[in-house]
């Protein structure tokens, strides 16, 4: 039985990877977003442009992605560092590999904790470097109309 649990776990972790590598690429990001609930419950801490609570997908992406996909060419492409599956929880390492509307890397590194009702994820606390979001999104939506 211990071995058969074992296999179901390395399925999940597996799947959960292949999910989350996903958001290496805009071409390949849909496919993330399928999987995301219509009405996840996503929190961005910190004190930031990007930080608050997010009651859906459509409005956490309007006010993430697409705010990012402003100061980032091709918009936000995160590479999976780590993934630690207990239960329907994953928790999953990011680490951005965008760049800036300036060409300065945005090598932000980020840790979302995300809950999962079957094969969906329905509720998410996102963790990054809060100074790095607001300077590169303040510097680059300023000098974007200027």
């Amino acid at each position: 039985m211990s071995e058969l649990r074992s296999d179901i776990r390395s399925d999940i972790r597996a799947d959960r990877i292949a999910l989350f590598g996903n958001l290496q690429s805009a071409d390949t990001q849909p496919r993330f977003w399928d999987r995301v609930a219509d009405d996840v419950d996503w929190t961005v801490e910190g004190t930031h442009p990007l930080a608050g609570r997010y009651r859906s997908k459509k409005e956490f992406l309007g006010s993430t992605f697409t705010r990012l996909a402003g100061v980032l060419p091709g918009g936000a492409m995160l590479e999976v560092e780590n993934v630690f599956v207990d239960g329907d929880t994953t928790v999953v390492e990011l680490l951005s590999t965008s760049r800036t509307n300036e060409g300065a890397a945005f090598a932000n590194r980020y840790c979302w904790v995300c809950r999962f009702e079957g094969d969906l994820v329905v509720e998410v606390r996102a963790y990054l470097d809060s100074m790095m979001v607001a300077y590169t999104i303040l510097r680059n939506e300023l000098e974007a109309q200027g």
